[in-house]
């Protein structure tokens, strides 16, 4: 199973979910998720997949998400607004992302990471 592990390395649960799956020995590929963020294409697909509300996909708490009022916009937004709006900067997404290609995670829970990537 590849696993495909989006992280920024100065967030601090990114660091936590990086040392359980270094911990559980899971290869992974890690992507700097402000450097190198998903494409509109690869979020979509990633969507899809979870079974998530696309919501749960952007970092609340982060500056960004604040800055650019997105909290009154997601309500009302498309589907492919906010997809779009994930796509076009990295911060906006809730990290770390963990995805095998058909399974998905959003943020880091060790208990969810033990039912998911076990």
């Amino acid at each position: 199973m590849a696993l495909t592990f989006y992280w920024y390395p100065k967030c601090g649960t990114c660091r936590n979910a990086k040392k359980w799956l270094d911990e559980h020995h899971l290869s992974y590929e890690a992507i700097h998720i402000v450097e190198t963020p998903p494409s509109r294409a690869e979020l979509q697909d990633i969507y899809e997949k979870s079974n998530l509300e696309l919501k749960k996909f952007f970092n609340t708490s982060g500056q960004k998400y604040r800055e650019l009022g997105i909290k009154d916009k997601v309500s009302s937004a498309s589907e492919d607004e906010l997809l779009d709006l994930l796509a076009s900067d990295g911060m906006l997404i809730k990290r770390p992302l963990l995805t095998d290609g058909e399974k998905v995670t959003v943020g880091f829970k060790e208990e969810e990471y033990e039912k998911m990537w076990l």
